[in-house]
């Protein structure tokens, strides 16, 4: 039986896609830069994300979309307010060439103040990885349940802040601060051993969020009638109320 085809945009190496192809899909990713090399999903294409979901989303069964999010995240917010203004949001014009597709969709992005509703939140302790690396999702044309938020207690985030170097089992996967860990110690920690470089693990999402959310499209996606788990279903756009 053919897999489901599904489109990432915004995939640069492919952790979501990732995810998605264990859960059973084809994955077709695309980005405007060239990250064929290394790419985790079945197909890769370089072109602007946003036209190409206008120009072939309706192709799809499905669609997942990890706009940059530099402009709305927690962490320009706060360390790197001063840079906010050099980033540029995709958030709303991705929103709106994908509910133009008509096909079921999922956008990720981290905490911050990105304008979405909060339909899933998933933790890497809910996976038992070794980062928070926490991402919201919003899901339009389909609904899942929201797992329960496990405790941070007994755990700490290693590394240096504030001029203190910290002992923890956890990792932040960004930036270039000190006793963050190795190439190696971030591939461990988000499940990700195809990529080798810092810059694309500190831009990727464990490919354990997508399988969990995947797992539950599949289902729908390859039989609409029937739901994967309780709680999943698909829902009419009409009157889908966004919080923006």
């Amino acid at each position: 039986m053919a897999r489901p085809l599904l489109l990432d945009a915004f995939c640069r190496k492919g952790g979501s896609s990732a995810g998605y192809e264990a859960a059973g899909f084809h994955v077709v990713g695309v980005d405007i830069e060239d990250h064929a090399d290394g790419y985790a999903g079945s197909e890769f294409v370089q072109a602007d994300a946003v036209t190409y979901i206008r120009d072939h989303g309706h192709q799809f069964a499905a669609i997942h979309a990890g706009p940059p999010c530099q402009r709305d995240c927690a962490l320009t917010l706060g360390t790197n307010a001063a840079r906010a203004g050099l980033h540029t949001s995709l958030l709303e014009v991705t929103r709106e060439a994908l509910d133009a597709t008509g096909r079921p969709y999922v956008i990720e992005q981290p905490i911050g103040r990105a304008p979405m509703r909060r339909d899933v939140l998933l933790c890497g302790l809910m996976y038992d990885l070794k980062v928070y690396r926490h991402r919201q999702f919003e899901l339009s044309g389909w609904t899942m349940p929201n797992p329960a938020h496990p405790s941070h207690r007994g755990h700490r985030v290693a590394g240096y802040r504030h001029g203190r170097n910290y002992e923890g089992d956890m990792y932040a996967v960004y930036g270039d601060g000190g006793g963050k860990g190795s190439v190696t110690d971030w591939q461990r920690a988000m499940g990700i051993p195809w990529m080798s470089n810092k810059k694309d693990l500190a831009e990727a999402i464990p490919p354990a969020y997508t399988r969990h959310l995947g797992e539950a499209l599949h289902a729908l996606v390859a039989n609409p009638r029937r739901s994967a788990a309780p709680g999943v279903r698909v829902v009419a756009r009409t009157g889908l109320s966004r919080s923006r």
